[in-house]
């Protein structure tokens, strides 16, 4: 890997906060903080999945 892919390192740390937040969330038995870390998870998994995929059409990968 030549250079670092910053916004694709953010999509990772952020996709991780969200797992971390879910494990924090069970350990709490909270239902409600669960299921907003799950959709956050799913959202920022889509928009990096998304920069990918456009990154790589324009040749930056």
């Amino acid at each position: 890997m030549k250079q670092i892919k910053w916004p694709l390192l953010f999509f990772a740390f952020a996709a991780a906060s969200c797992m971390i937040g879910i494990g924090i969330a069970i350990g709490e038995r909270s239902v409600a903080g669960a299921i907003a870390c799950i959709i956050a998870l799913v959202f920022v998994m889509g928009f990096g999945f998304k920069k990918k995929k456009k990154m790589r059409e324009a040749g930056e990968l």
